[in-house]
């Protein structure tokens, strides 16, 4: 997808009454979708914790496609292209993303999420809620 294309769909998703955007996607318009979002949820664990998951990518698609992976997207380049990623996000955005949900949290529903224990109790926490919502629509 072009640049233009991204920018152009990205900006329509926004416009919708409601939507979940996974991911950084690109600078111009990260900021855009935190100040539009009305729930954010960063998870946020240790670095070490992202460069295990990134590592654990390829060993495990060796056998198995990640669920969600693109049929087409090389496991191996992206995961290399990852580590670079992890890295520069981590030295010149990750302190501005927590300052960022720092002020967010008078405004907005934040999940600041720091551990692979919280990501697991958020998870079970969002299925109650859905099915508590489903249970009390029927």
């Amino acid at each position: 997808m072009s640049q233009e294309d991204y920018k152009r769909a990205h900006q329509e998703i926004l416009q919708t009454d409601r939507w979940i955007i996974d991911g950084f996607g690109c600078m111009e318009t990260v900021w855009l979708r935190l100040d539009e979002a009305d729930t954010l949820v960063y998870v946020d664990p240790p670095l070490y914790v992202h460069f295990w998951w990134v590592t654990k990518r390829p060993i495990s698609g060796m056998f198995k496609a990640p669920e969600g992976w693109s049929e087409n997207r090389p496991i191996l380049k992206s995961s290399i292209s990852s580590y670079r990623v992890l890295w520069l996000c981590d030295k010149y955005l990750t302190s501005r993303y927590r300052e960022y949900i720092d002020r967010a949290r008078s405004s907005k529903s934040v999940y600041h999420i720091i551990s692979t224990e919280q990501i697991s109790q958020f998870v079970v926490a969002i299925e109650n809620e859905t099915n508590f919502e489903k249970g009390a629509t029927a």
